[in-house]
Order: structure tokens, then sequence, then C-alpha cells
């Protein structure tokens, strides 16, 4: 089975609710129905209900089994206000203002609050908004995982080579998110992938921490980054199966890492490779899906405390449903 379709099987075993803040999206809404349908969550659409189903019926989508909500009109604002100026209190947030973000245009705040609070599992949005105004709502609202403080990304990249990974399938971290981060953020992005690998994969990751180094064989400031990352993050997660600093081949070729790295747990074996910034990341997975033809599952948003996953702009309706599976099964904890 596939994986996107194992996901799905996972999503389907405990319903859970996903909100699509981006209702006046075209592809949100044909996703809408089509993720009820497939029994892969509970959906809610936000959006003024008349204006949903007049969209529905001119794509020819079926809305069935959908709860459609306007913010403005939500017995649940008044609510939502009072947290929201208790979380930014700090910051002099008025309830004016708390009202003006949860019922803005693009009803990210509203649909973050919904997650924060429980009336929904997690959130997809990205559609027609930007990461970075994705990702502000999902911080400032639904705030890092405890012990965290770095929100990144995960992609499960499907590769064509079962002997790597688990049968073919490796975790790359952090592909799309911090162009720099230090030691600590670097640690915590380890320990939140590892979460991700045995979400997703069923599986303990074993975790490679990348350098162009391995095991001193080079000196560099870059690779005292690595070097202090891995022990931050053995700190973290004292049962963590993590080592470094590995060069790529030592991470992934039995034979390279007995030889560069011999006695190590993770060489030669790991299932999740950790970038040292986001330069090798993102440059590492668009190789590999496209020299090696892998197919690259994400970005998939890691670290906060509840879910929110982040679409592409180019999204199709197909990346909407599979990216609310994913959503489902990290909300099942």
């Amino acid at each position: 089975m596939h994986l996107v379709e194992k996901i799905k099987a996972k999503a389907r075993a405990s319903l859970q609710t996903v909100v699509l803040p981006e209702g006046y999206d075209d592809r949100m809404v044909q996703a809408a129905g089509r993720i009820v349908k497939e029994g892969l969550a509970k959906v809610v659409l936000l959006g003024n209900p008349d204006t949903l189903k007049k969209k529905a019926a001119e794509l020819g989508a079926s809305l069935d089994g959908v709860e459609l909500l306007e913010p403005k009109d939500s017995p649940r604002l008044g609510a939502y206000v009072d947290e929201l100026v208790a979380l930014r209190k700090s910051k002099g947030l008025t309830a004016e203002e708390a009202k003006k973000l949860l019922t803005g245009a693009d009803n990210l705040y509203y649909g973050a609050m919904m997650v924060r609070l429980g009336d929904a599992g997690g959130a997809v949005a990205g559609a027609d908004n930007t990461t970075g105004d994705v990702l502000r709502a999902a911080f400032q609202v639904i705030g890092t995982a405890p012990g965290m403080k770095t929100v990144s990304s995960v992609f499960l990249m499907v590769t064509k080579t079962p002997e790597f990974g688990e049968n073919g399938v490796i975790c790359f971290a952090d592909c799309a998110v911090n162009p720099n981060p230090d030691a600590q953020a670097l640690a915590e992005i380890a320990v939140s992938t590892a979460g991700s690998c045995k979400s997703f994969l069923g599986v303990d990751a074993r975790v490679a921490m990348l350098s162009f180094s391995t095991k001193g064989s080079a000196a560099h400031d870059d690779v005292d980054k690595v070097l202090k990352a891995l022990e931050i993050a053995k700190g973290m997660a004292p049962g963590l199966q993590i080592d470094g600093e590995l060069q790529a081949d030592a991470a992934l070729l039995p034979k390279v890492g007995a030889k560069k790295a011999p006695g190590s747990s993770v060489a030669g074996k790991a299932n999740t490779l950790i970038f040292p910034d986001l330069d090798a990341g993102n440059i590492g997975y668009k190789l590999v899906e496209r020299l090696a033809g892998a197919e690259a599952v994400g970005p998939i948003i890691q670290g906060l405390a509840k879910p929110v996953n982040d679409l592409s702009r180019g999204c199709s309706v197909e990346d909407v449903i599979s990216v609310a599976a994913i959503t489902a099964v990290q909300a099942q904890g």
C-alpha cells in the first residue's frame, strides 16, 4: 500500500475534525465533501454558508456532511475573542483588534482558535495564503509543543530504493521553514521529526544529524553546531536513536557507515535525516525528488502544540485531501 493510502487508513481509524479556513478557494470547497465522503475526517469549512453552497453547485461539488460556518456569526466568537485577548495581553491586543483578527477575510485566526480550544483537531490552509501568514496565526494562537520553541517541517520522501530508510521511505527535515537553525533549534527539529517518523511510518526513528563531516573527519564551526545539537537532542529525548555528525553516505549505506562510524546504531541505516540548514534541506529534497524520481509528501508542519498544515498555493484538490488526512493523523496524538 502506498504511504499516503496508509496514512488515510490511519486517519479513518480514529475520526478527527479538520477545519478548512479558506472556504473562498474553489479547491477547498471541492476537497471538503470528498474528505468527508472518503471517511478521512469530519470537516468544518469556514465562510458564508449560502456563498459556499452556491460555489459548490457551480463547481459540481458536494458538501454533504460538511459543517459550514461563518466566523462572524458563530456563537463561539465571544469566547474566542476573550481567549485571544488573554493570549496577546503582553502585546496590548484589545477586544476590538482580536475580533477583527478572528473575523478577517482569510479566517486563519478563527481556524487556529478552533484548534486551540478543541473545536477542531487540526487545520489545513495555504491554498490562498502565504506560509508566513499561516504559521503566524498558528504560532500566535496555538503556540509550540511543550519543551519546544521551534516550528519546523518534515517531508516524507517515498523513494524507489526499498533498501533505504523504511522500505524506501525517509524523513527529511527541515526543508521548508528554518533558514539557519542554531544548535538548540536543530535539536528540537530532530526530536520533532523523530515523533513524526513514529506517527507516520509506525517505527522508531533512527536519526542522522547530517554534515559534510563524519565523526571528526573535518573541523569547522558548522560541524560543532551539529555536535552541540546532538548532545541537546540526547538530553531532550534520552531514549532516541540518534547519531552524528554523519555524511549522507555514512547515514544511508551500511558499508560506508560501518567504515566511517563503527559501532553506531544509526550509521548505515538511518530513516530520519536532519539537515544542518535550510539550504541543504531544501536542495537535498528537491534533488532526490527530481533526480531519483522520489515522491515528496509534505511539507508537514511539526513542533506546534496542535496540528496546522500549510499547503502550496499551487496545490491540487488531491493535495488538500492528502494533507487533511495527514493533519487528522497528527491530531490523533
